[in-house]
């Protein structure tokens, strides 16, 4: 089997994932309004993006939901889109986003799977994402730090935990199987012109 026809059905494959947690992240911004920054459950599809399709695979879901929020397709938290967003109270958590899925792939590629390999990228990955995003708002908002840590840090942490222990969980679920599925995706039985061309 030639090298070409082994990537070419695992790159297919992976698009297909790419793009549905494309969609199950713009699923997941149906959100619960709390104030300018709403509850939603983007940031957990954004988890599992890294967990299951890696830093690569992962970005490019991340980086597809962003570009159609950027052409008008109301994909962001609450439905909401256009260059609007990018300027608006959550914009600082947009490349918090592009951080967790780089450091949540990269990190629990490393090594042999486990869940506290798991569990330490998601952790560090949402340690990413809340920097920009808080900053963001303190900048916008015109607040002290006591006052936007308050408001905008700590009411989430509980649901973040919430979301790390799902994430960990479903990672030890159906992780394995998933990049069973993946490895299965890019073997193909060699044809006869594979023969004979090797």
């Amino acid at each position: 089997m030639s090298k070409q026809s082994a990537v070419a059905p695992m790159n297919l494959r992976m698009t297909v994932y790419s793009a549905l947690f494309t969609t199950l992240i713009i699923i997941g911004g149906v959100n619960i309004p709390i104030g300018p920054v709403p509850i939603v459950l983007a940031d957990f599809f954004v988890m599992l993006a890294g967990l299951f399709l890696g830093p690569k695979w992962g970005l490019a879901s991340v980086l597809l939901w962003l570009f159609l929020g950027v052409l008008g397709l109301p994909v962001f938290a609450g439905f909401k889109a256009g260059l609007a967003v990018l300027m608006g109270p959550t914009a600082g958590f947009l490349p918090g986003y592009v951080l967790m899925v780089l450091a949540v792939g990269l990190l629990a590629g490393i090594g042999k799977p486990s869940w506290a390999r798991n569990t330490l990228a998601l952790i560090v990955g949402n340690i990413l994402l809340y920097p920009p995003g808080i900053l963001w708002l303190k900048m916008l908002l015109h607040l002290n730090w006591p006052t936007v840590l308050a408001a905008y840090l700590l009411p989430f942490l509980p649901g973040t935990v919430i979301k790390i222990v799902v994430a960990v969980a479903l990672g030890q679920t159906l992780l394995p199987r998933f990049k069973q599925a993946v490895s299965e995706a890019s073997w193909q039985p060699a044809n006869d012109n594979d023969e004979d061309e090797q």
